[in-house]
């Protein structure tokens, strides 16, 4: 897994707005780099109905948010569609990202063991070096520690 003071791995795909987001479009400012299991379960809305309310602080803060799952164009549409986000969200469909920033891991749920991602966000500064890192995330109270993050690197 990418761990802090890594250059973050470089990663161009296309999103739900129709566009193609690249690491180089973020040069020059702060990104929360975020990756998640699944588009429309409660624990992935949650989590990006939460960056969605603070996109505006963050903003104020030269960071920039994106979303990152294995899941199509078509599902990234609609769970944004339908959840207002103001975001992109990268289909990575082939899982190279998800490989490079190490989140693609073996998973066990109920006896059953899987390859699924596991929930982690990257905050990577504006020099593109990653400056945190949150592994197995819980969703609850998880923005608050990025916000205060991205304060420490302003």
């Amino acid at each position: 897994m990418v761990e802090v003071g890594d250059a973050a791995p470089d990663f161009s795909a296309p999103n739900d707005k129709g566009e193609n987001s690249a690491l180089k479009d973020y040069r020059g400012q702060n990104l929360i780099l975020y990756f998640y299991p699944k588009d429309g379960t409660p624990g992935c809305t949650s989590e990006a109905n939460d960056f969605r309310d603070y996109l505006e602080t963050l903003k104020t803060l030269n960071t920039s948010i994106v979303g990152v799952s294995r899941d199509s164009l078509k599902r990234h549409i609609n769970f944004s569609k339908k959840n207002q986000l103001n975001f992109p969200l990268i289909s990575d469909e082939d899982g190279k990202i998800c490989e490079n920033y190490g989140v693609w891991q073996k998973k066990q749920n109920y006896g059953r063991s899987y390859m699924g991602i596991v929930r982690s966000t990257f905050l990577i500064n504006s020099e593109g070096c990653v400056a945190e890192v949150w592994k197995n995330v819980r969703v609850k109270g998880h923005i608050e520690s990025v916000v205060k993050a991205v304060k420490k690197l302003c």
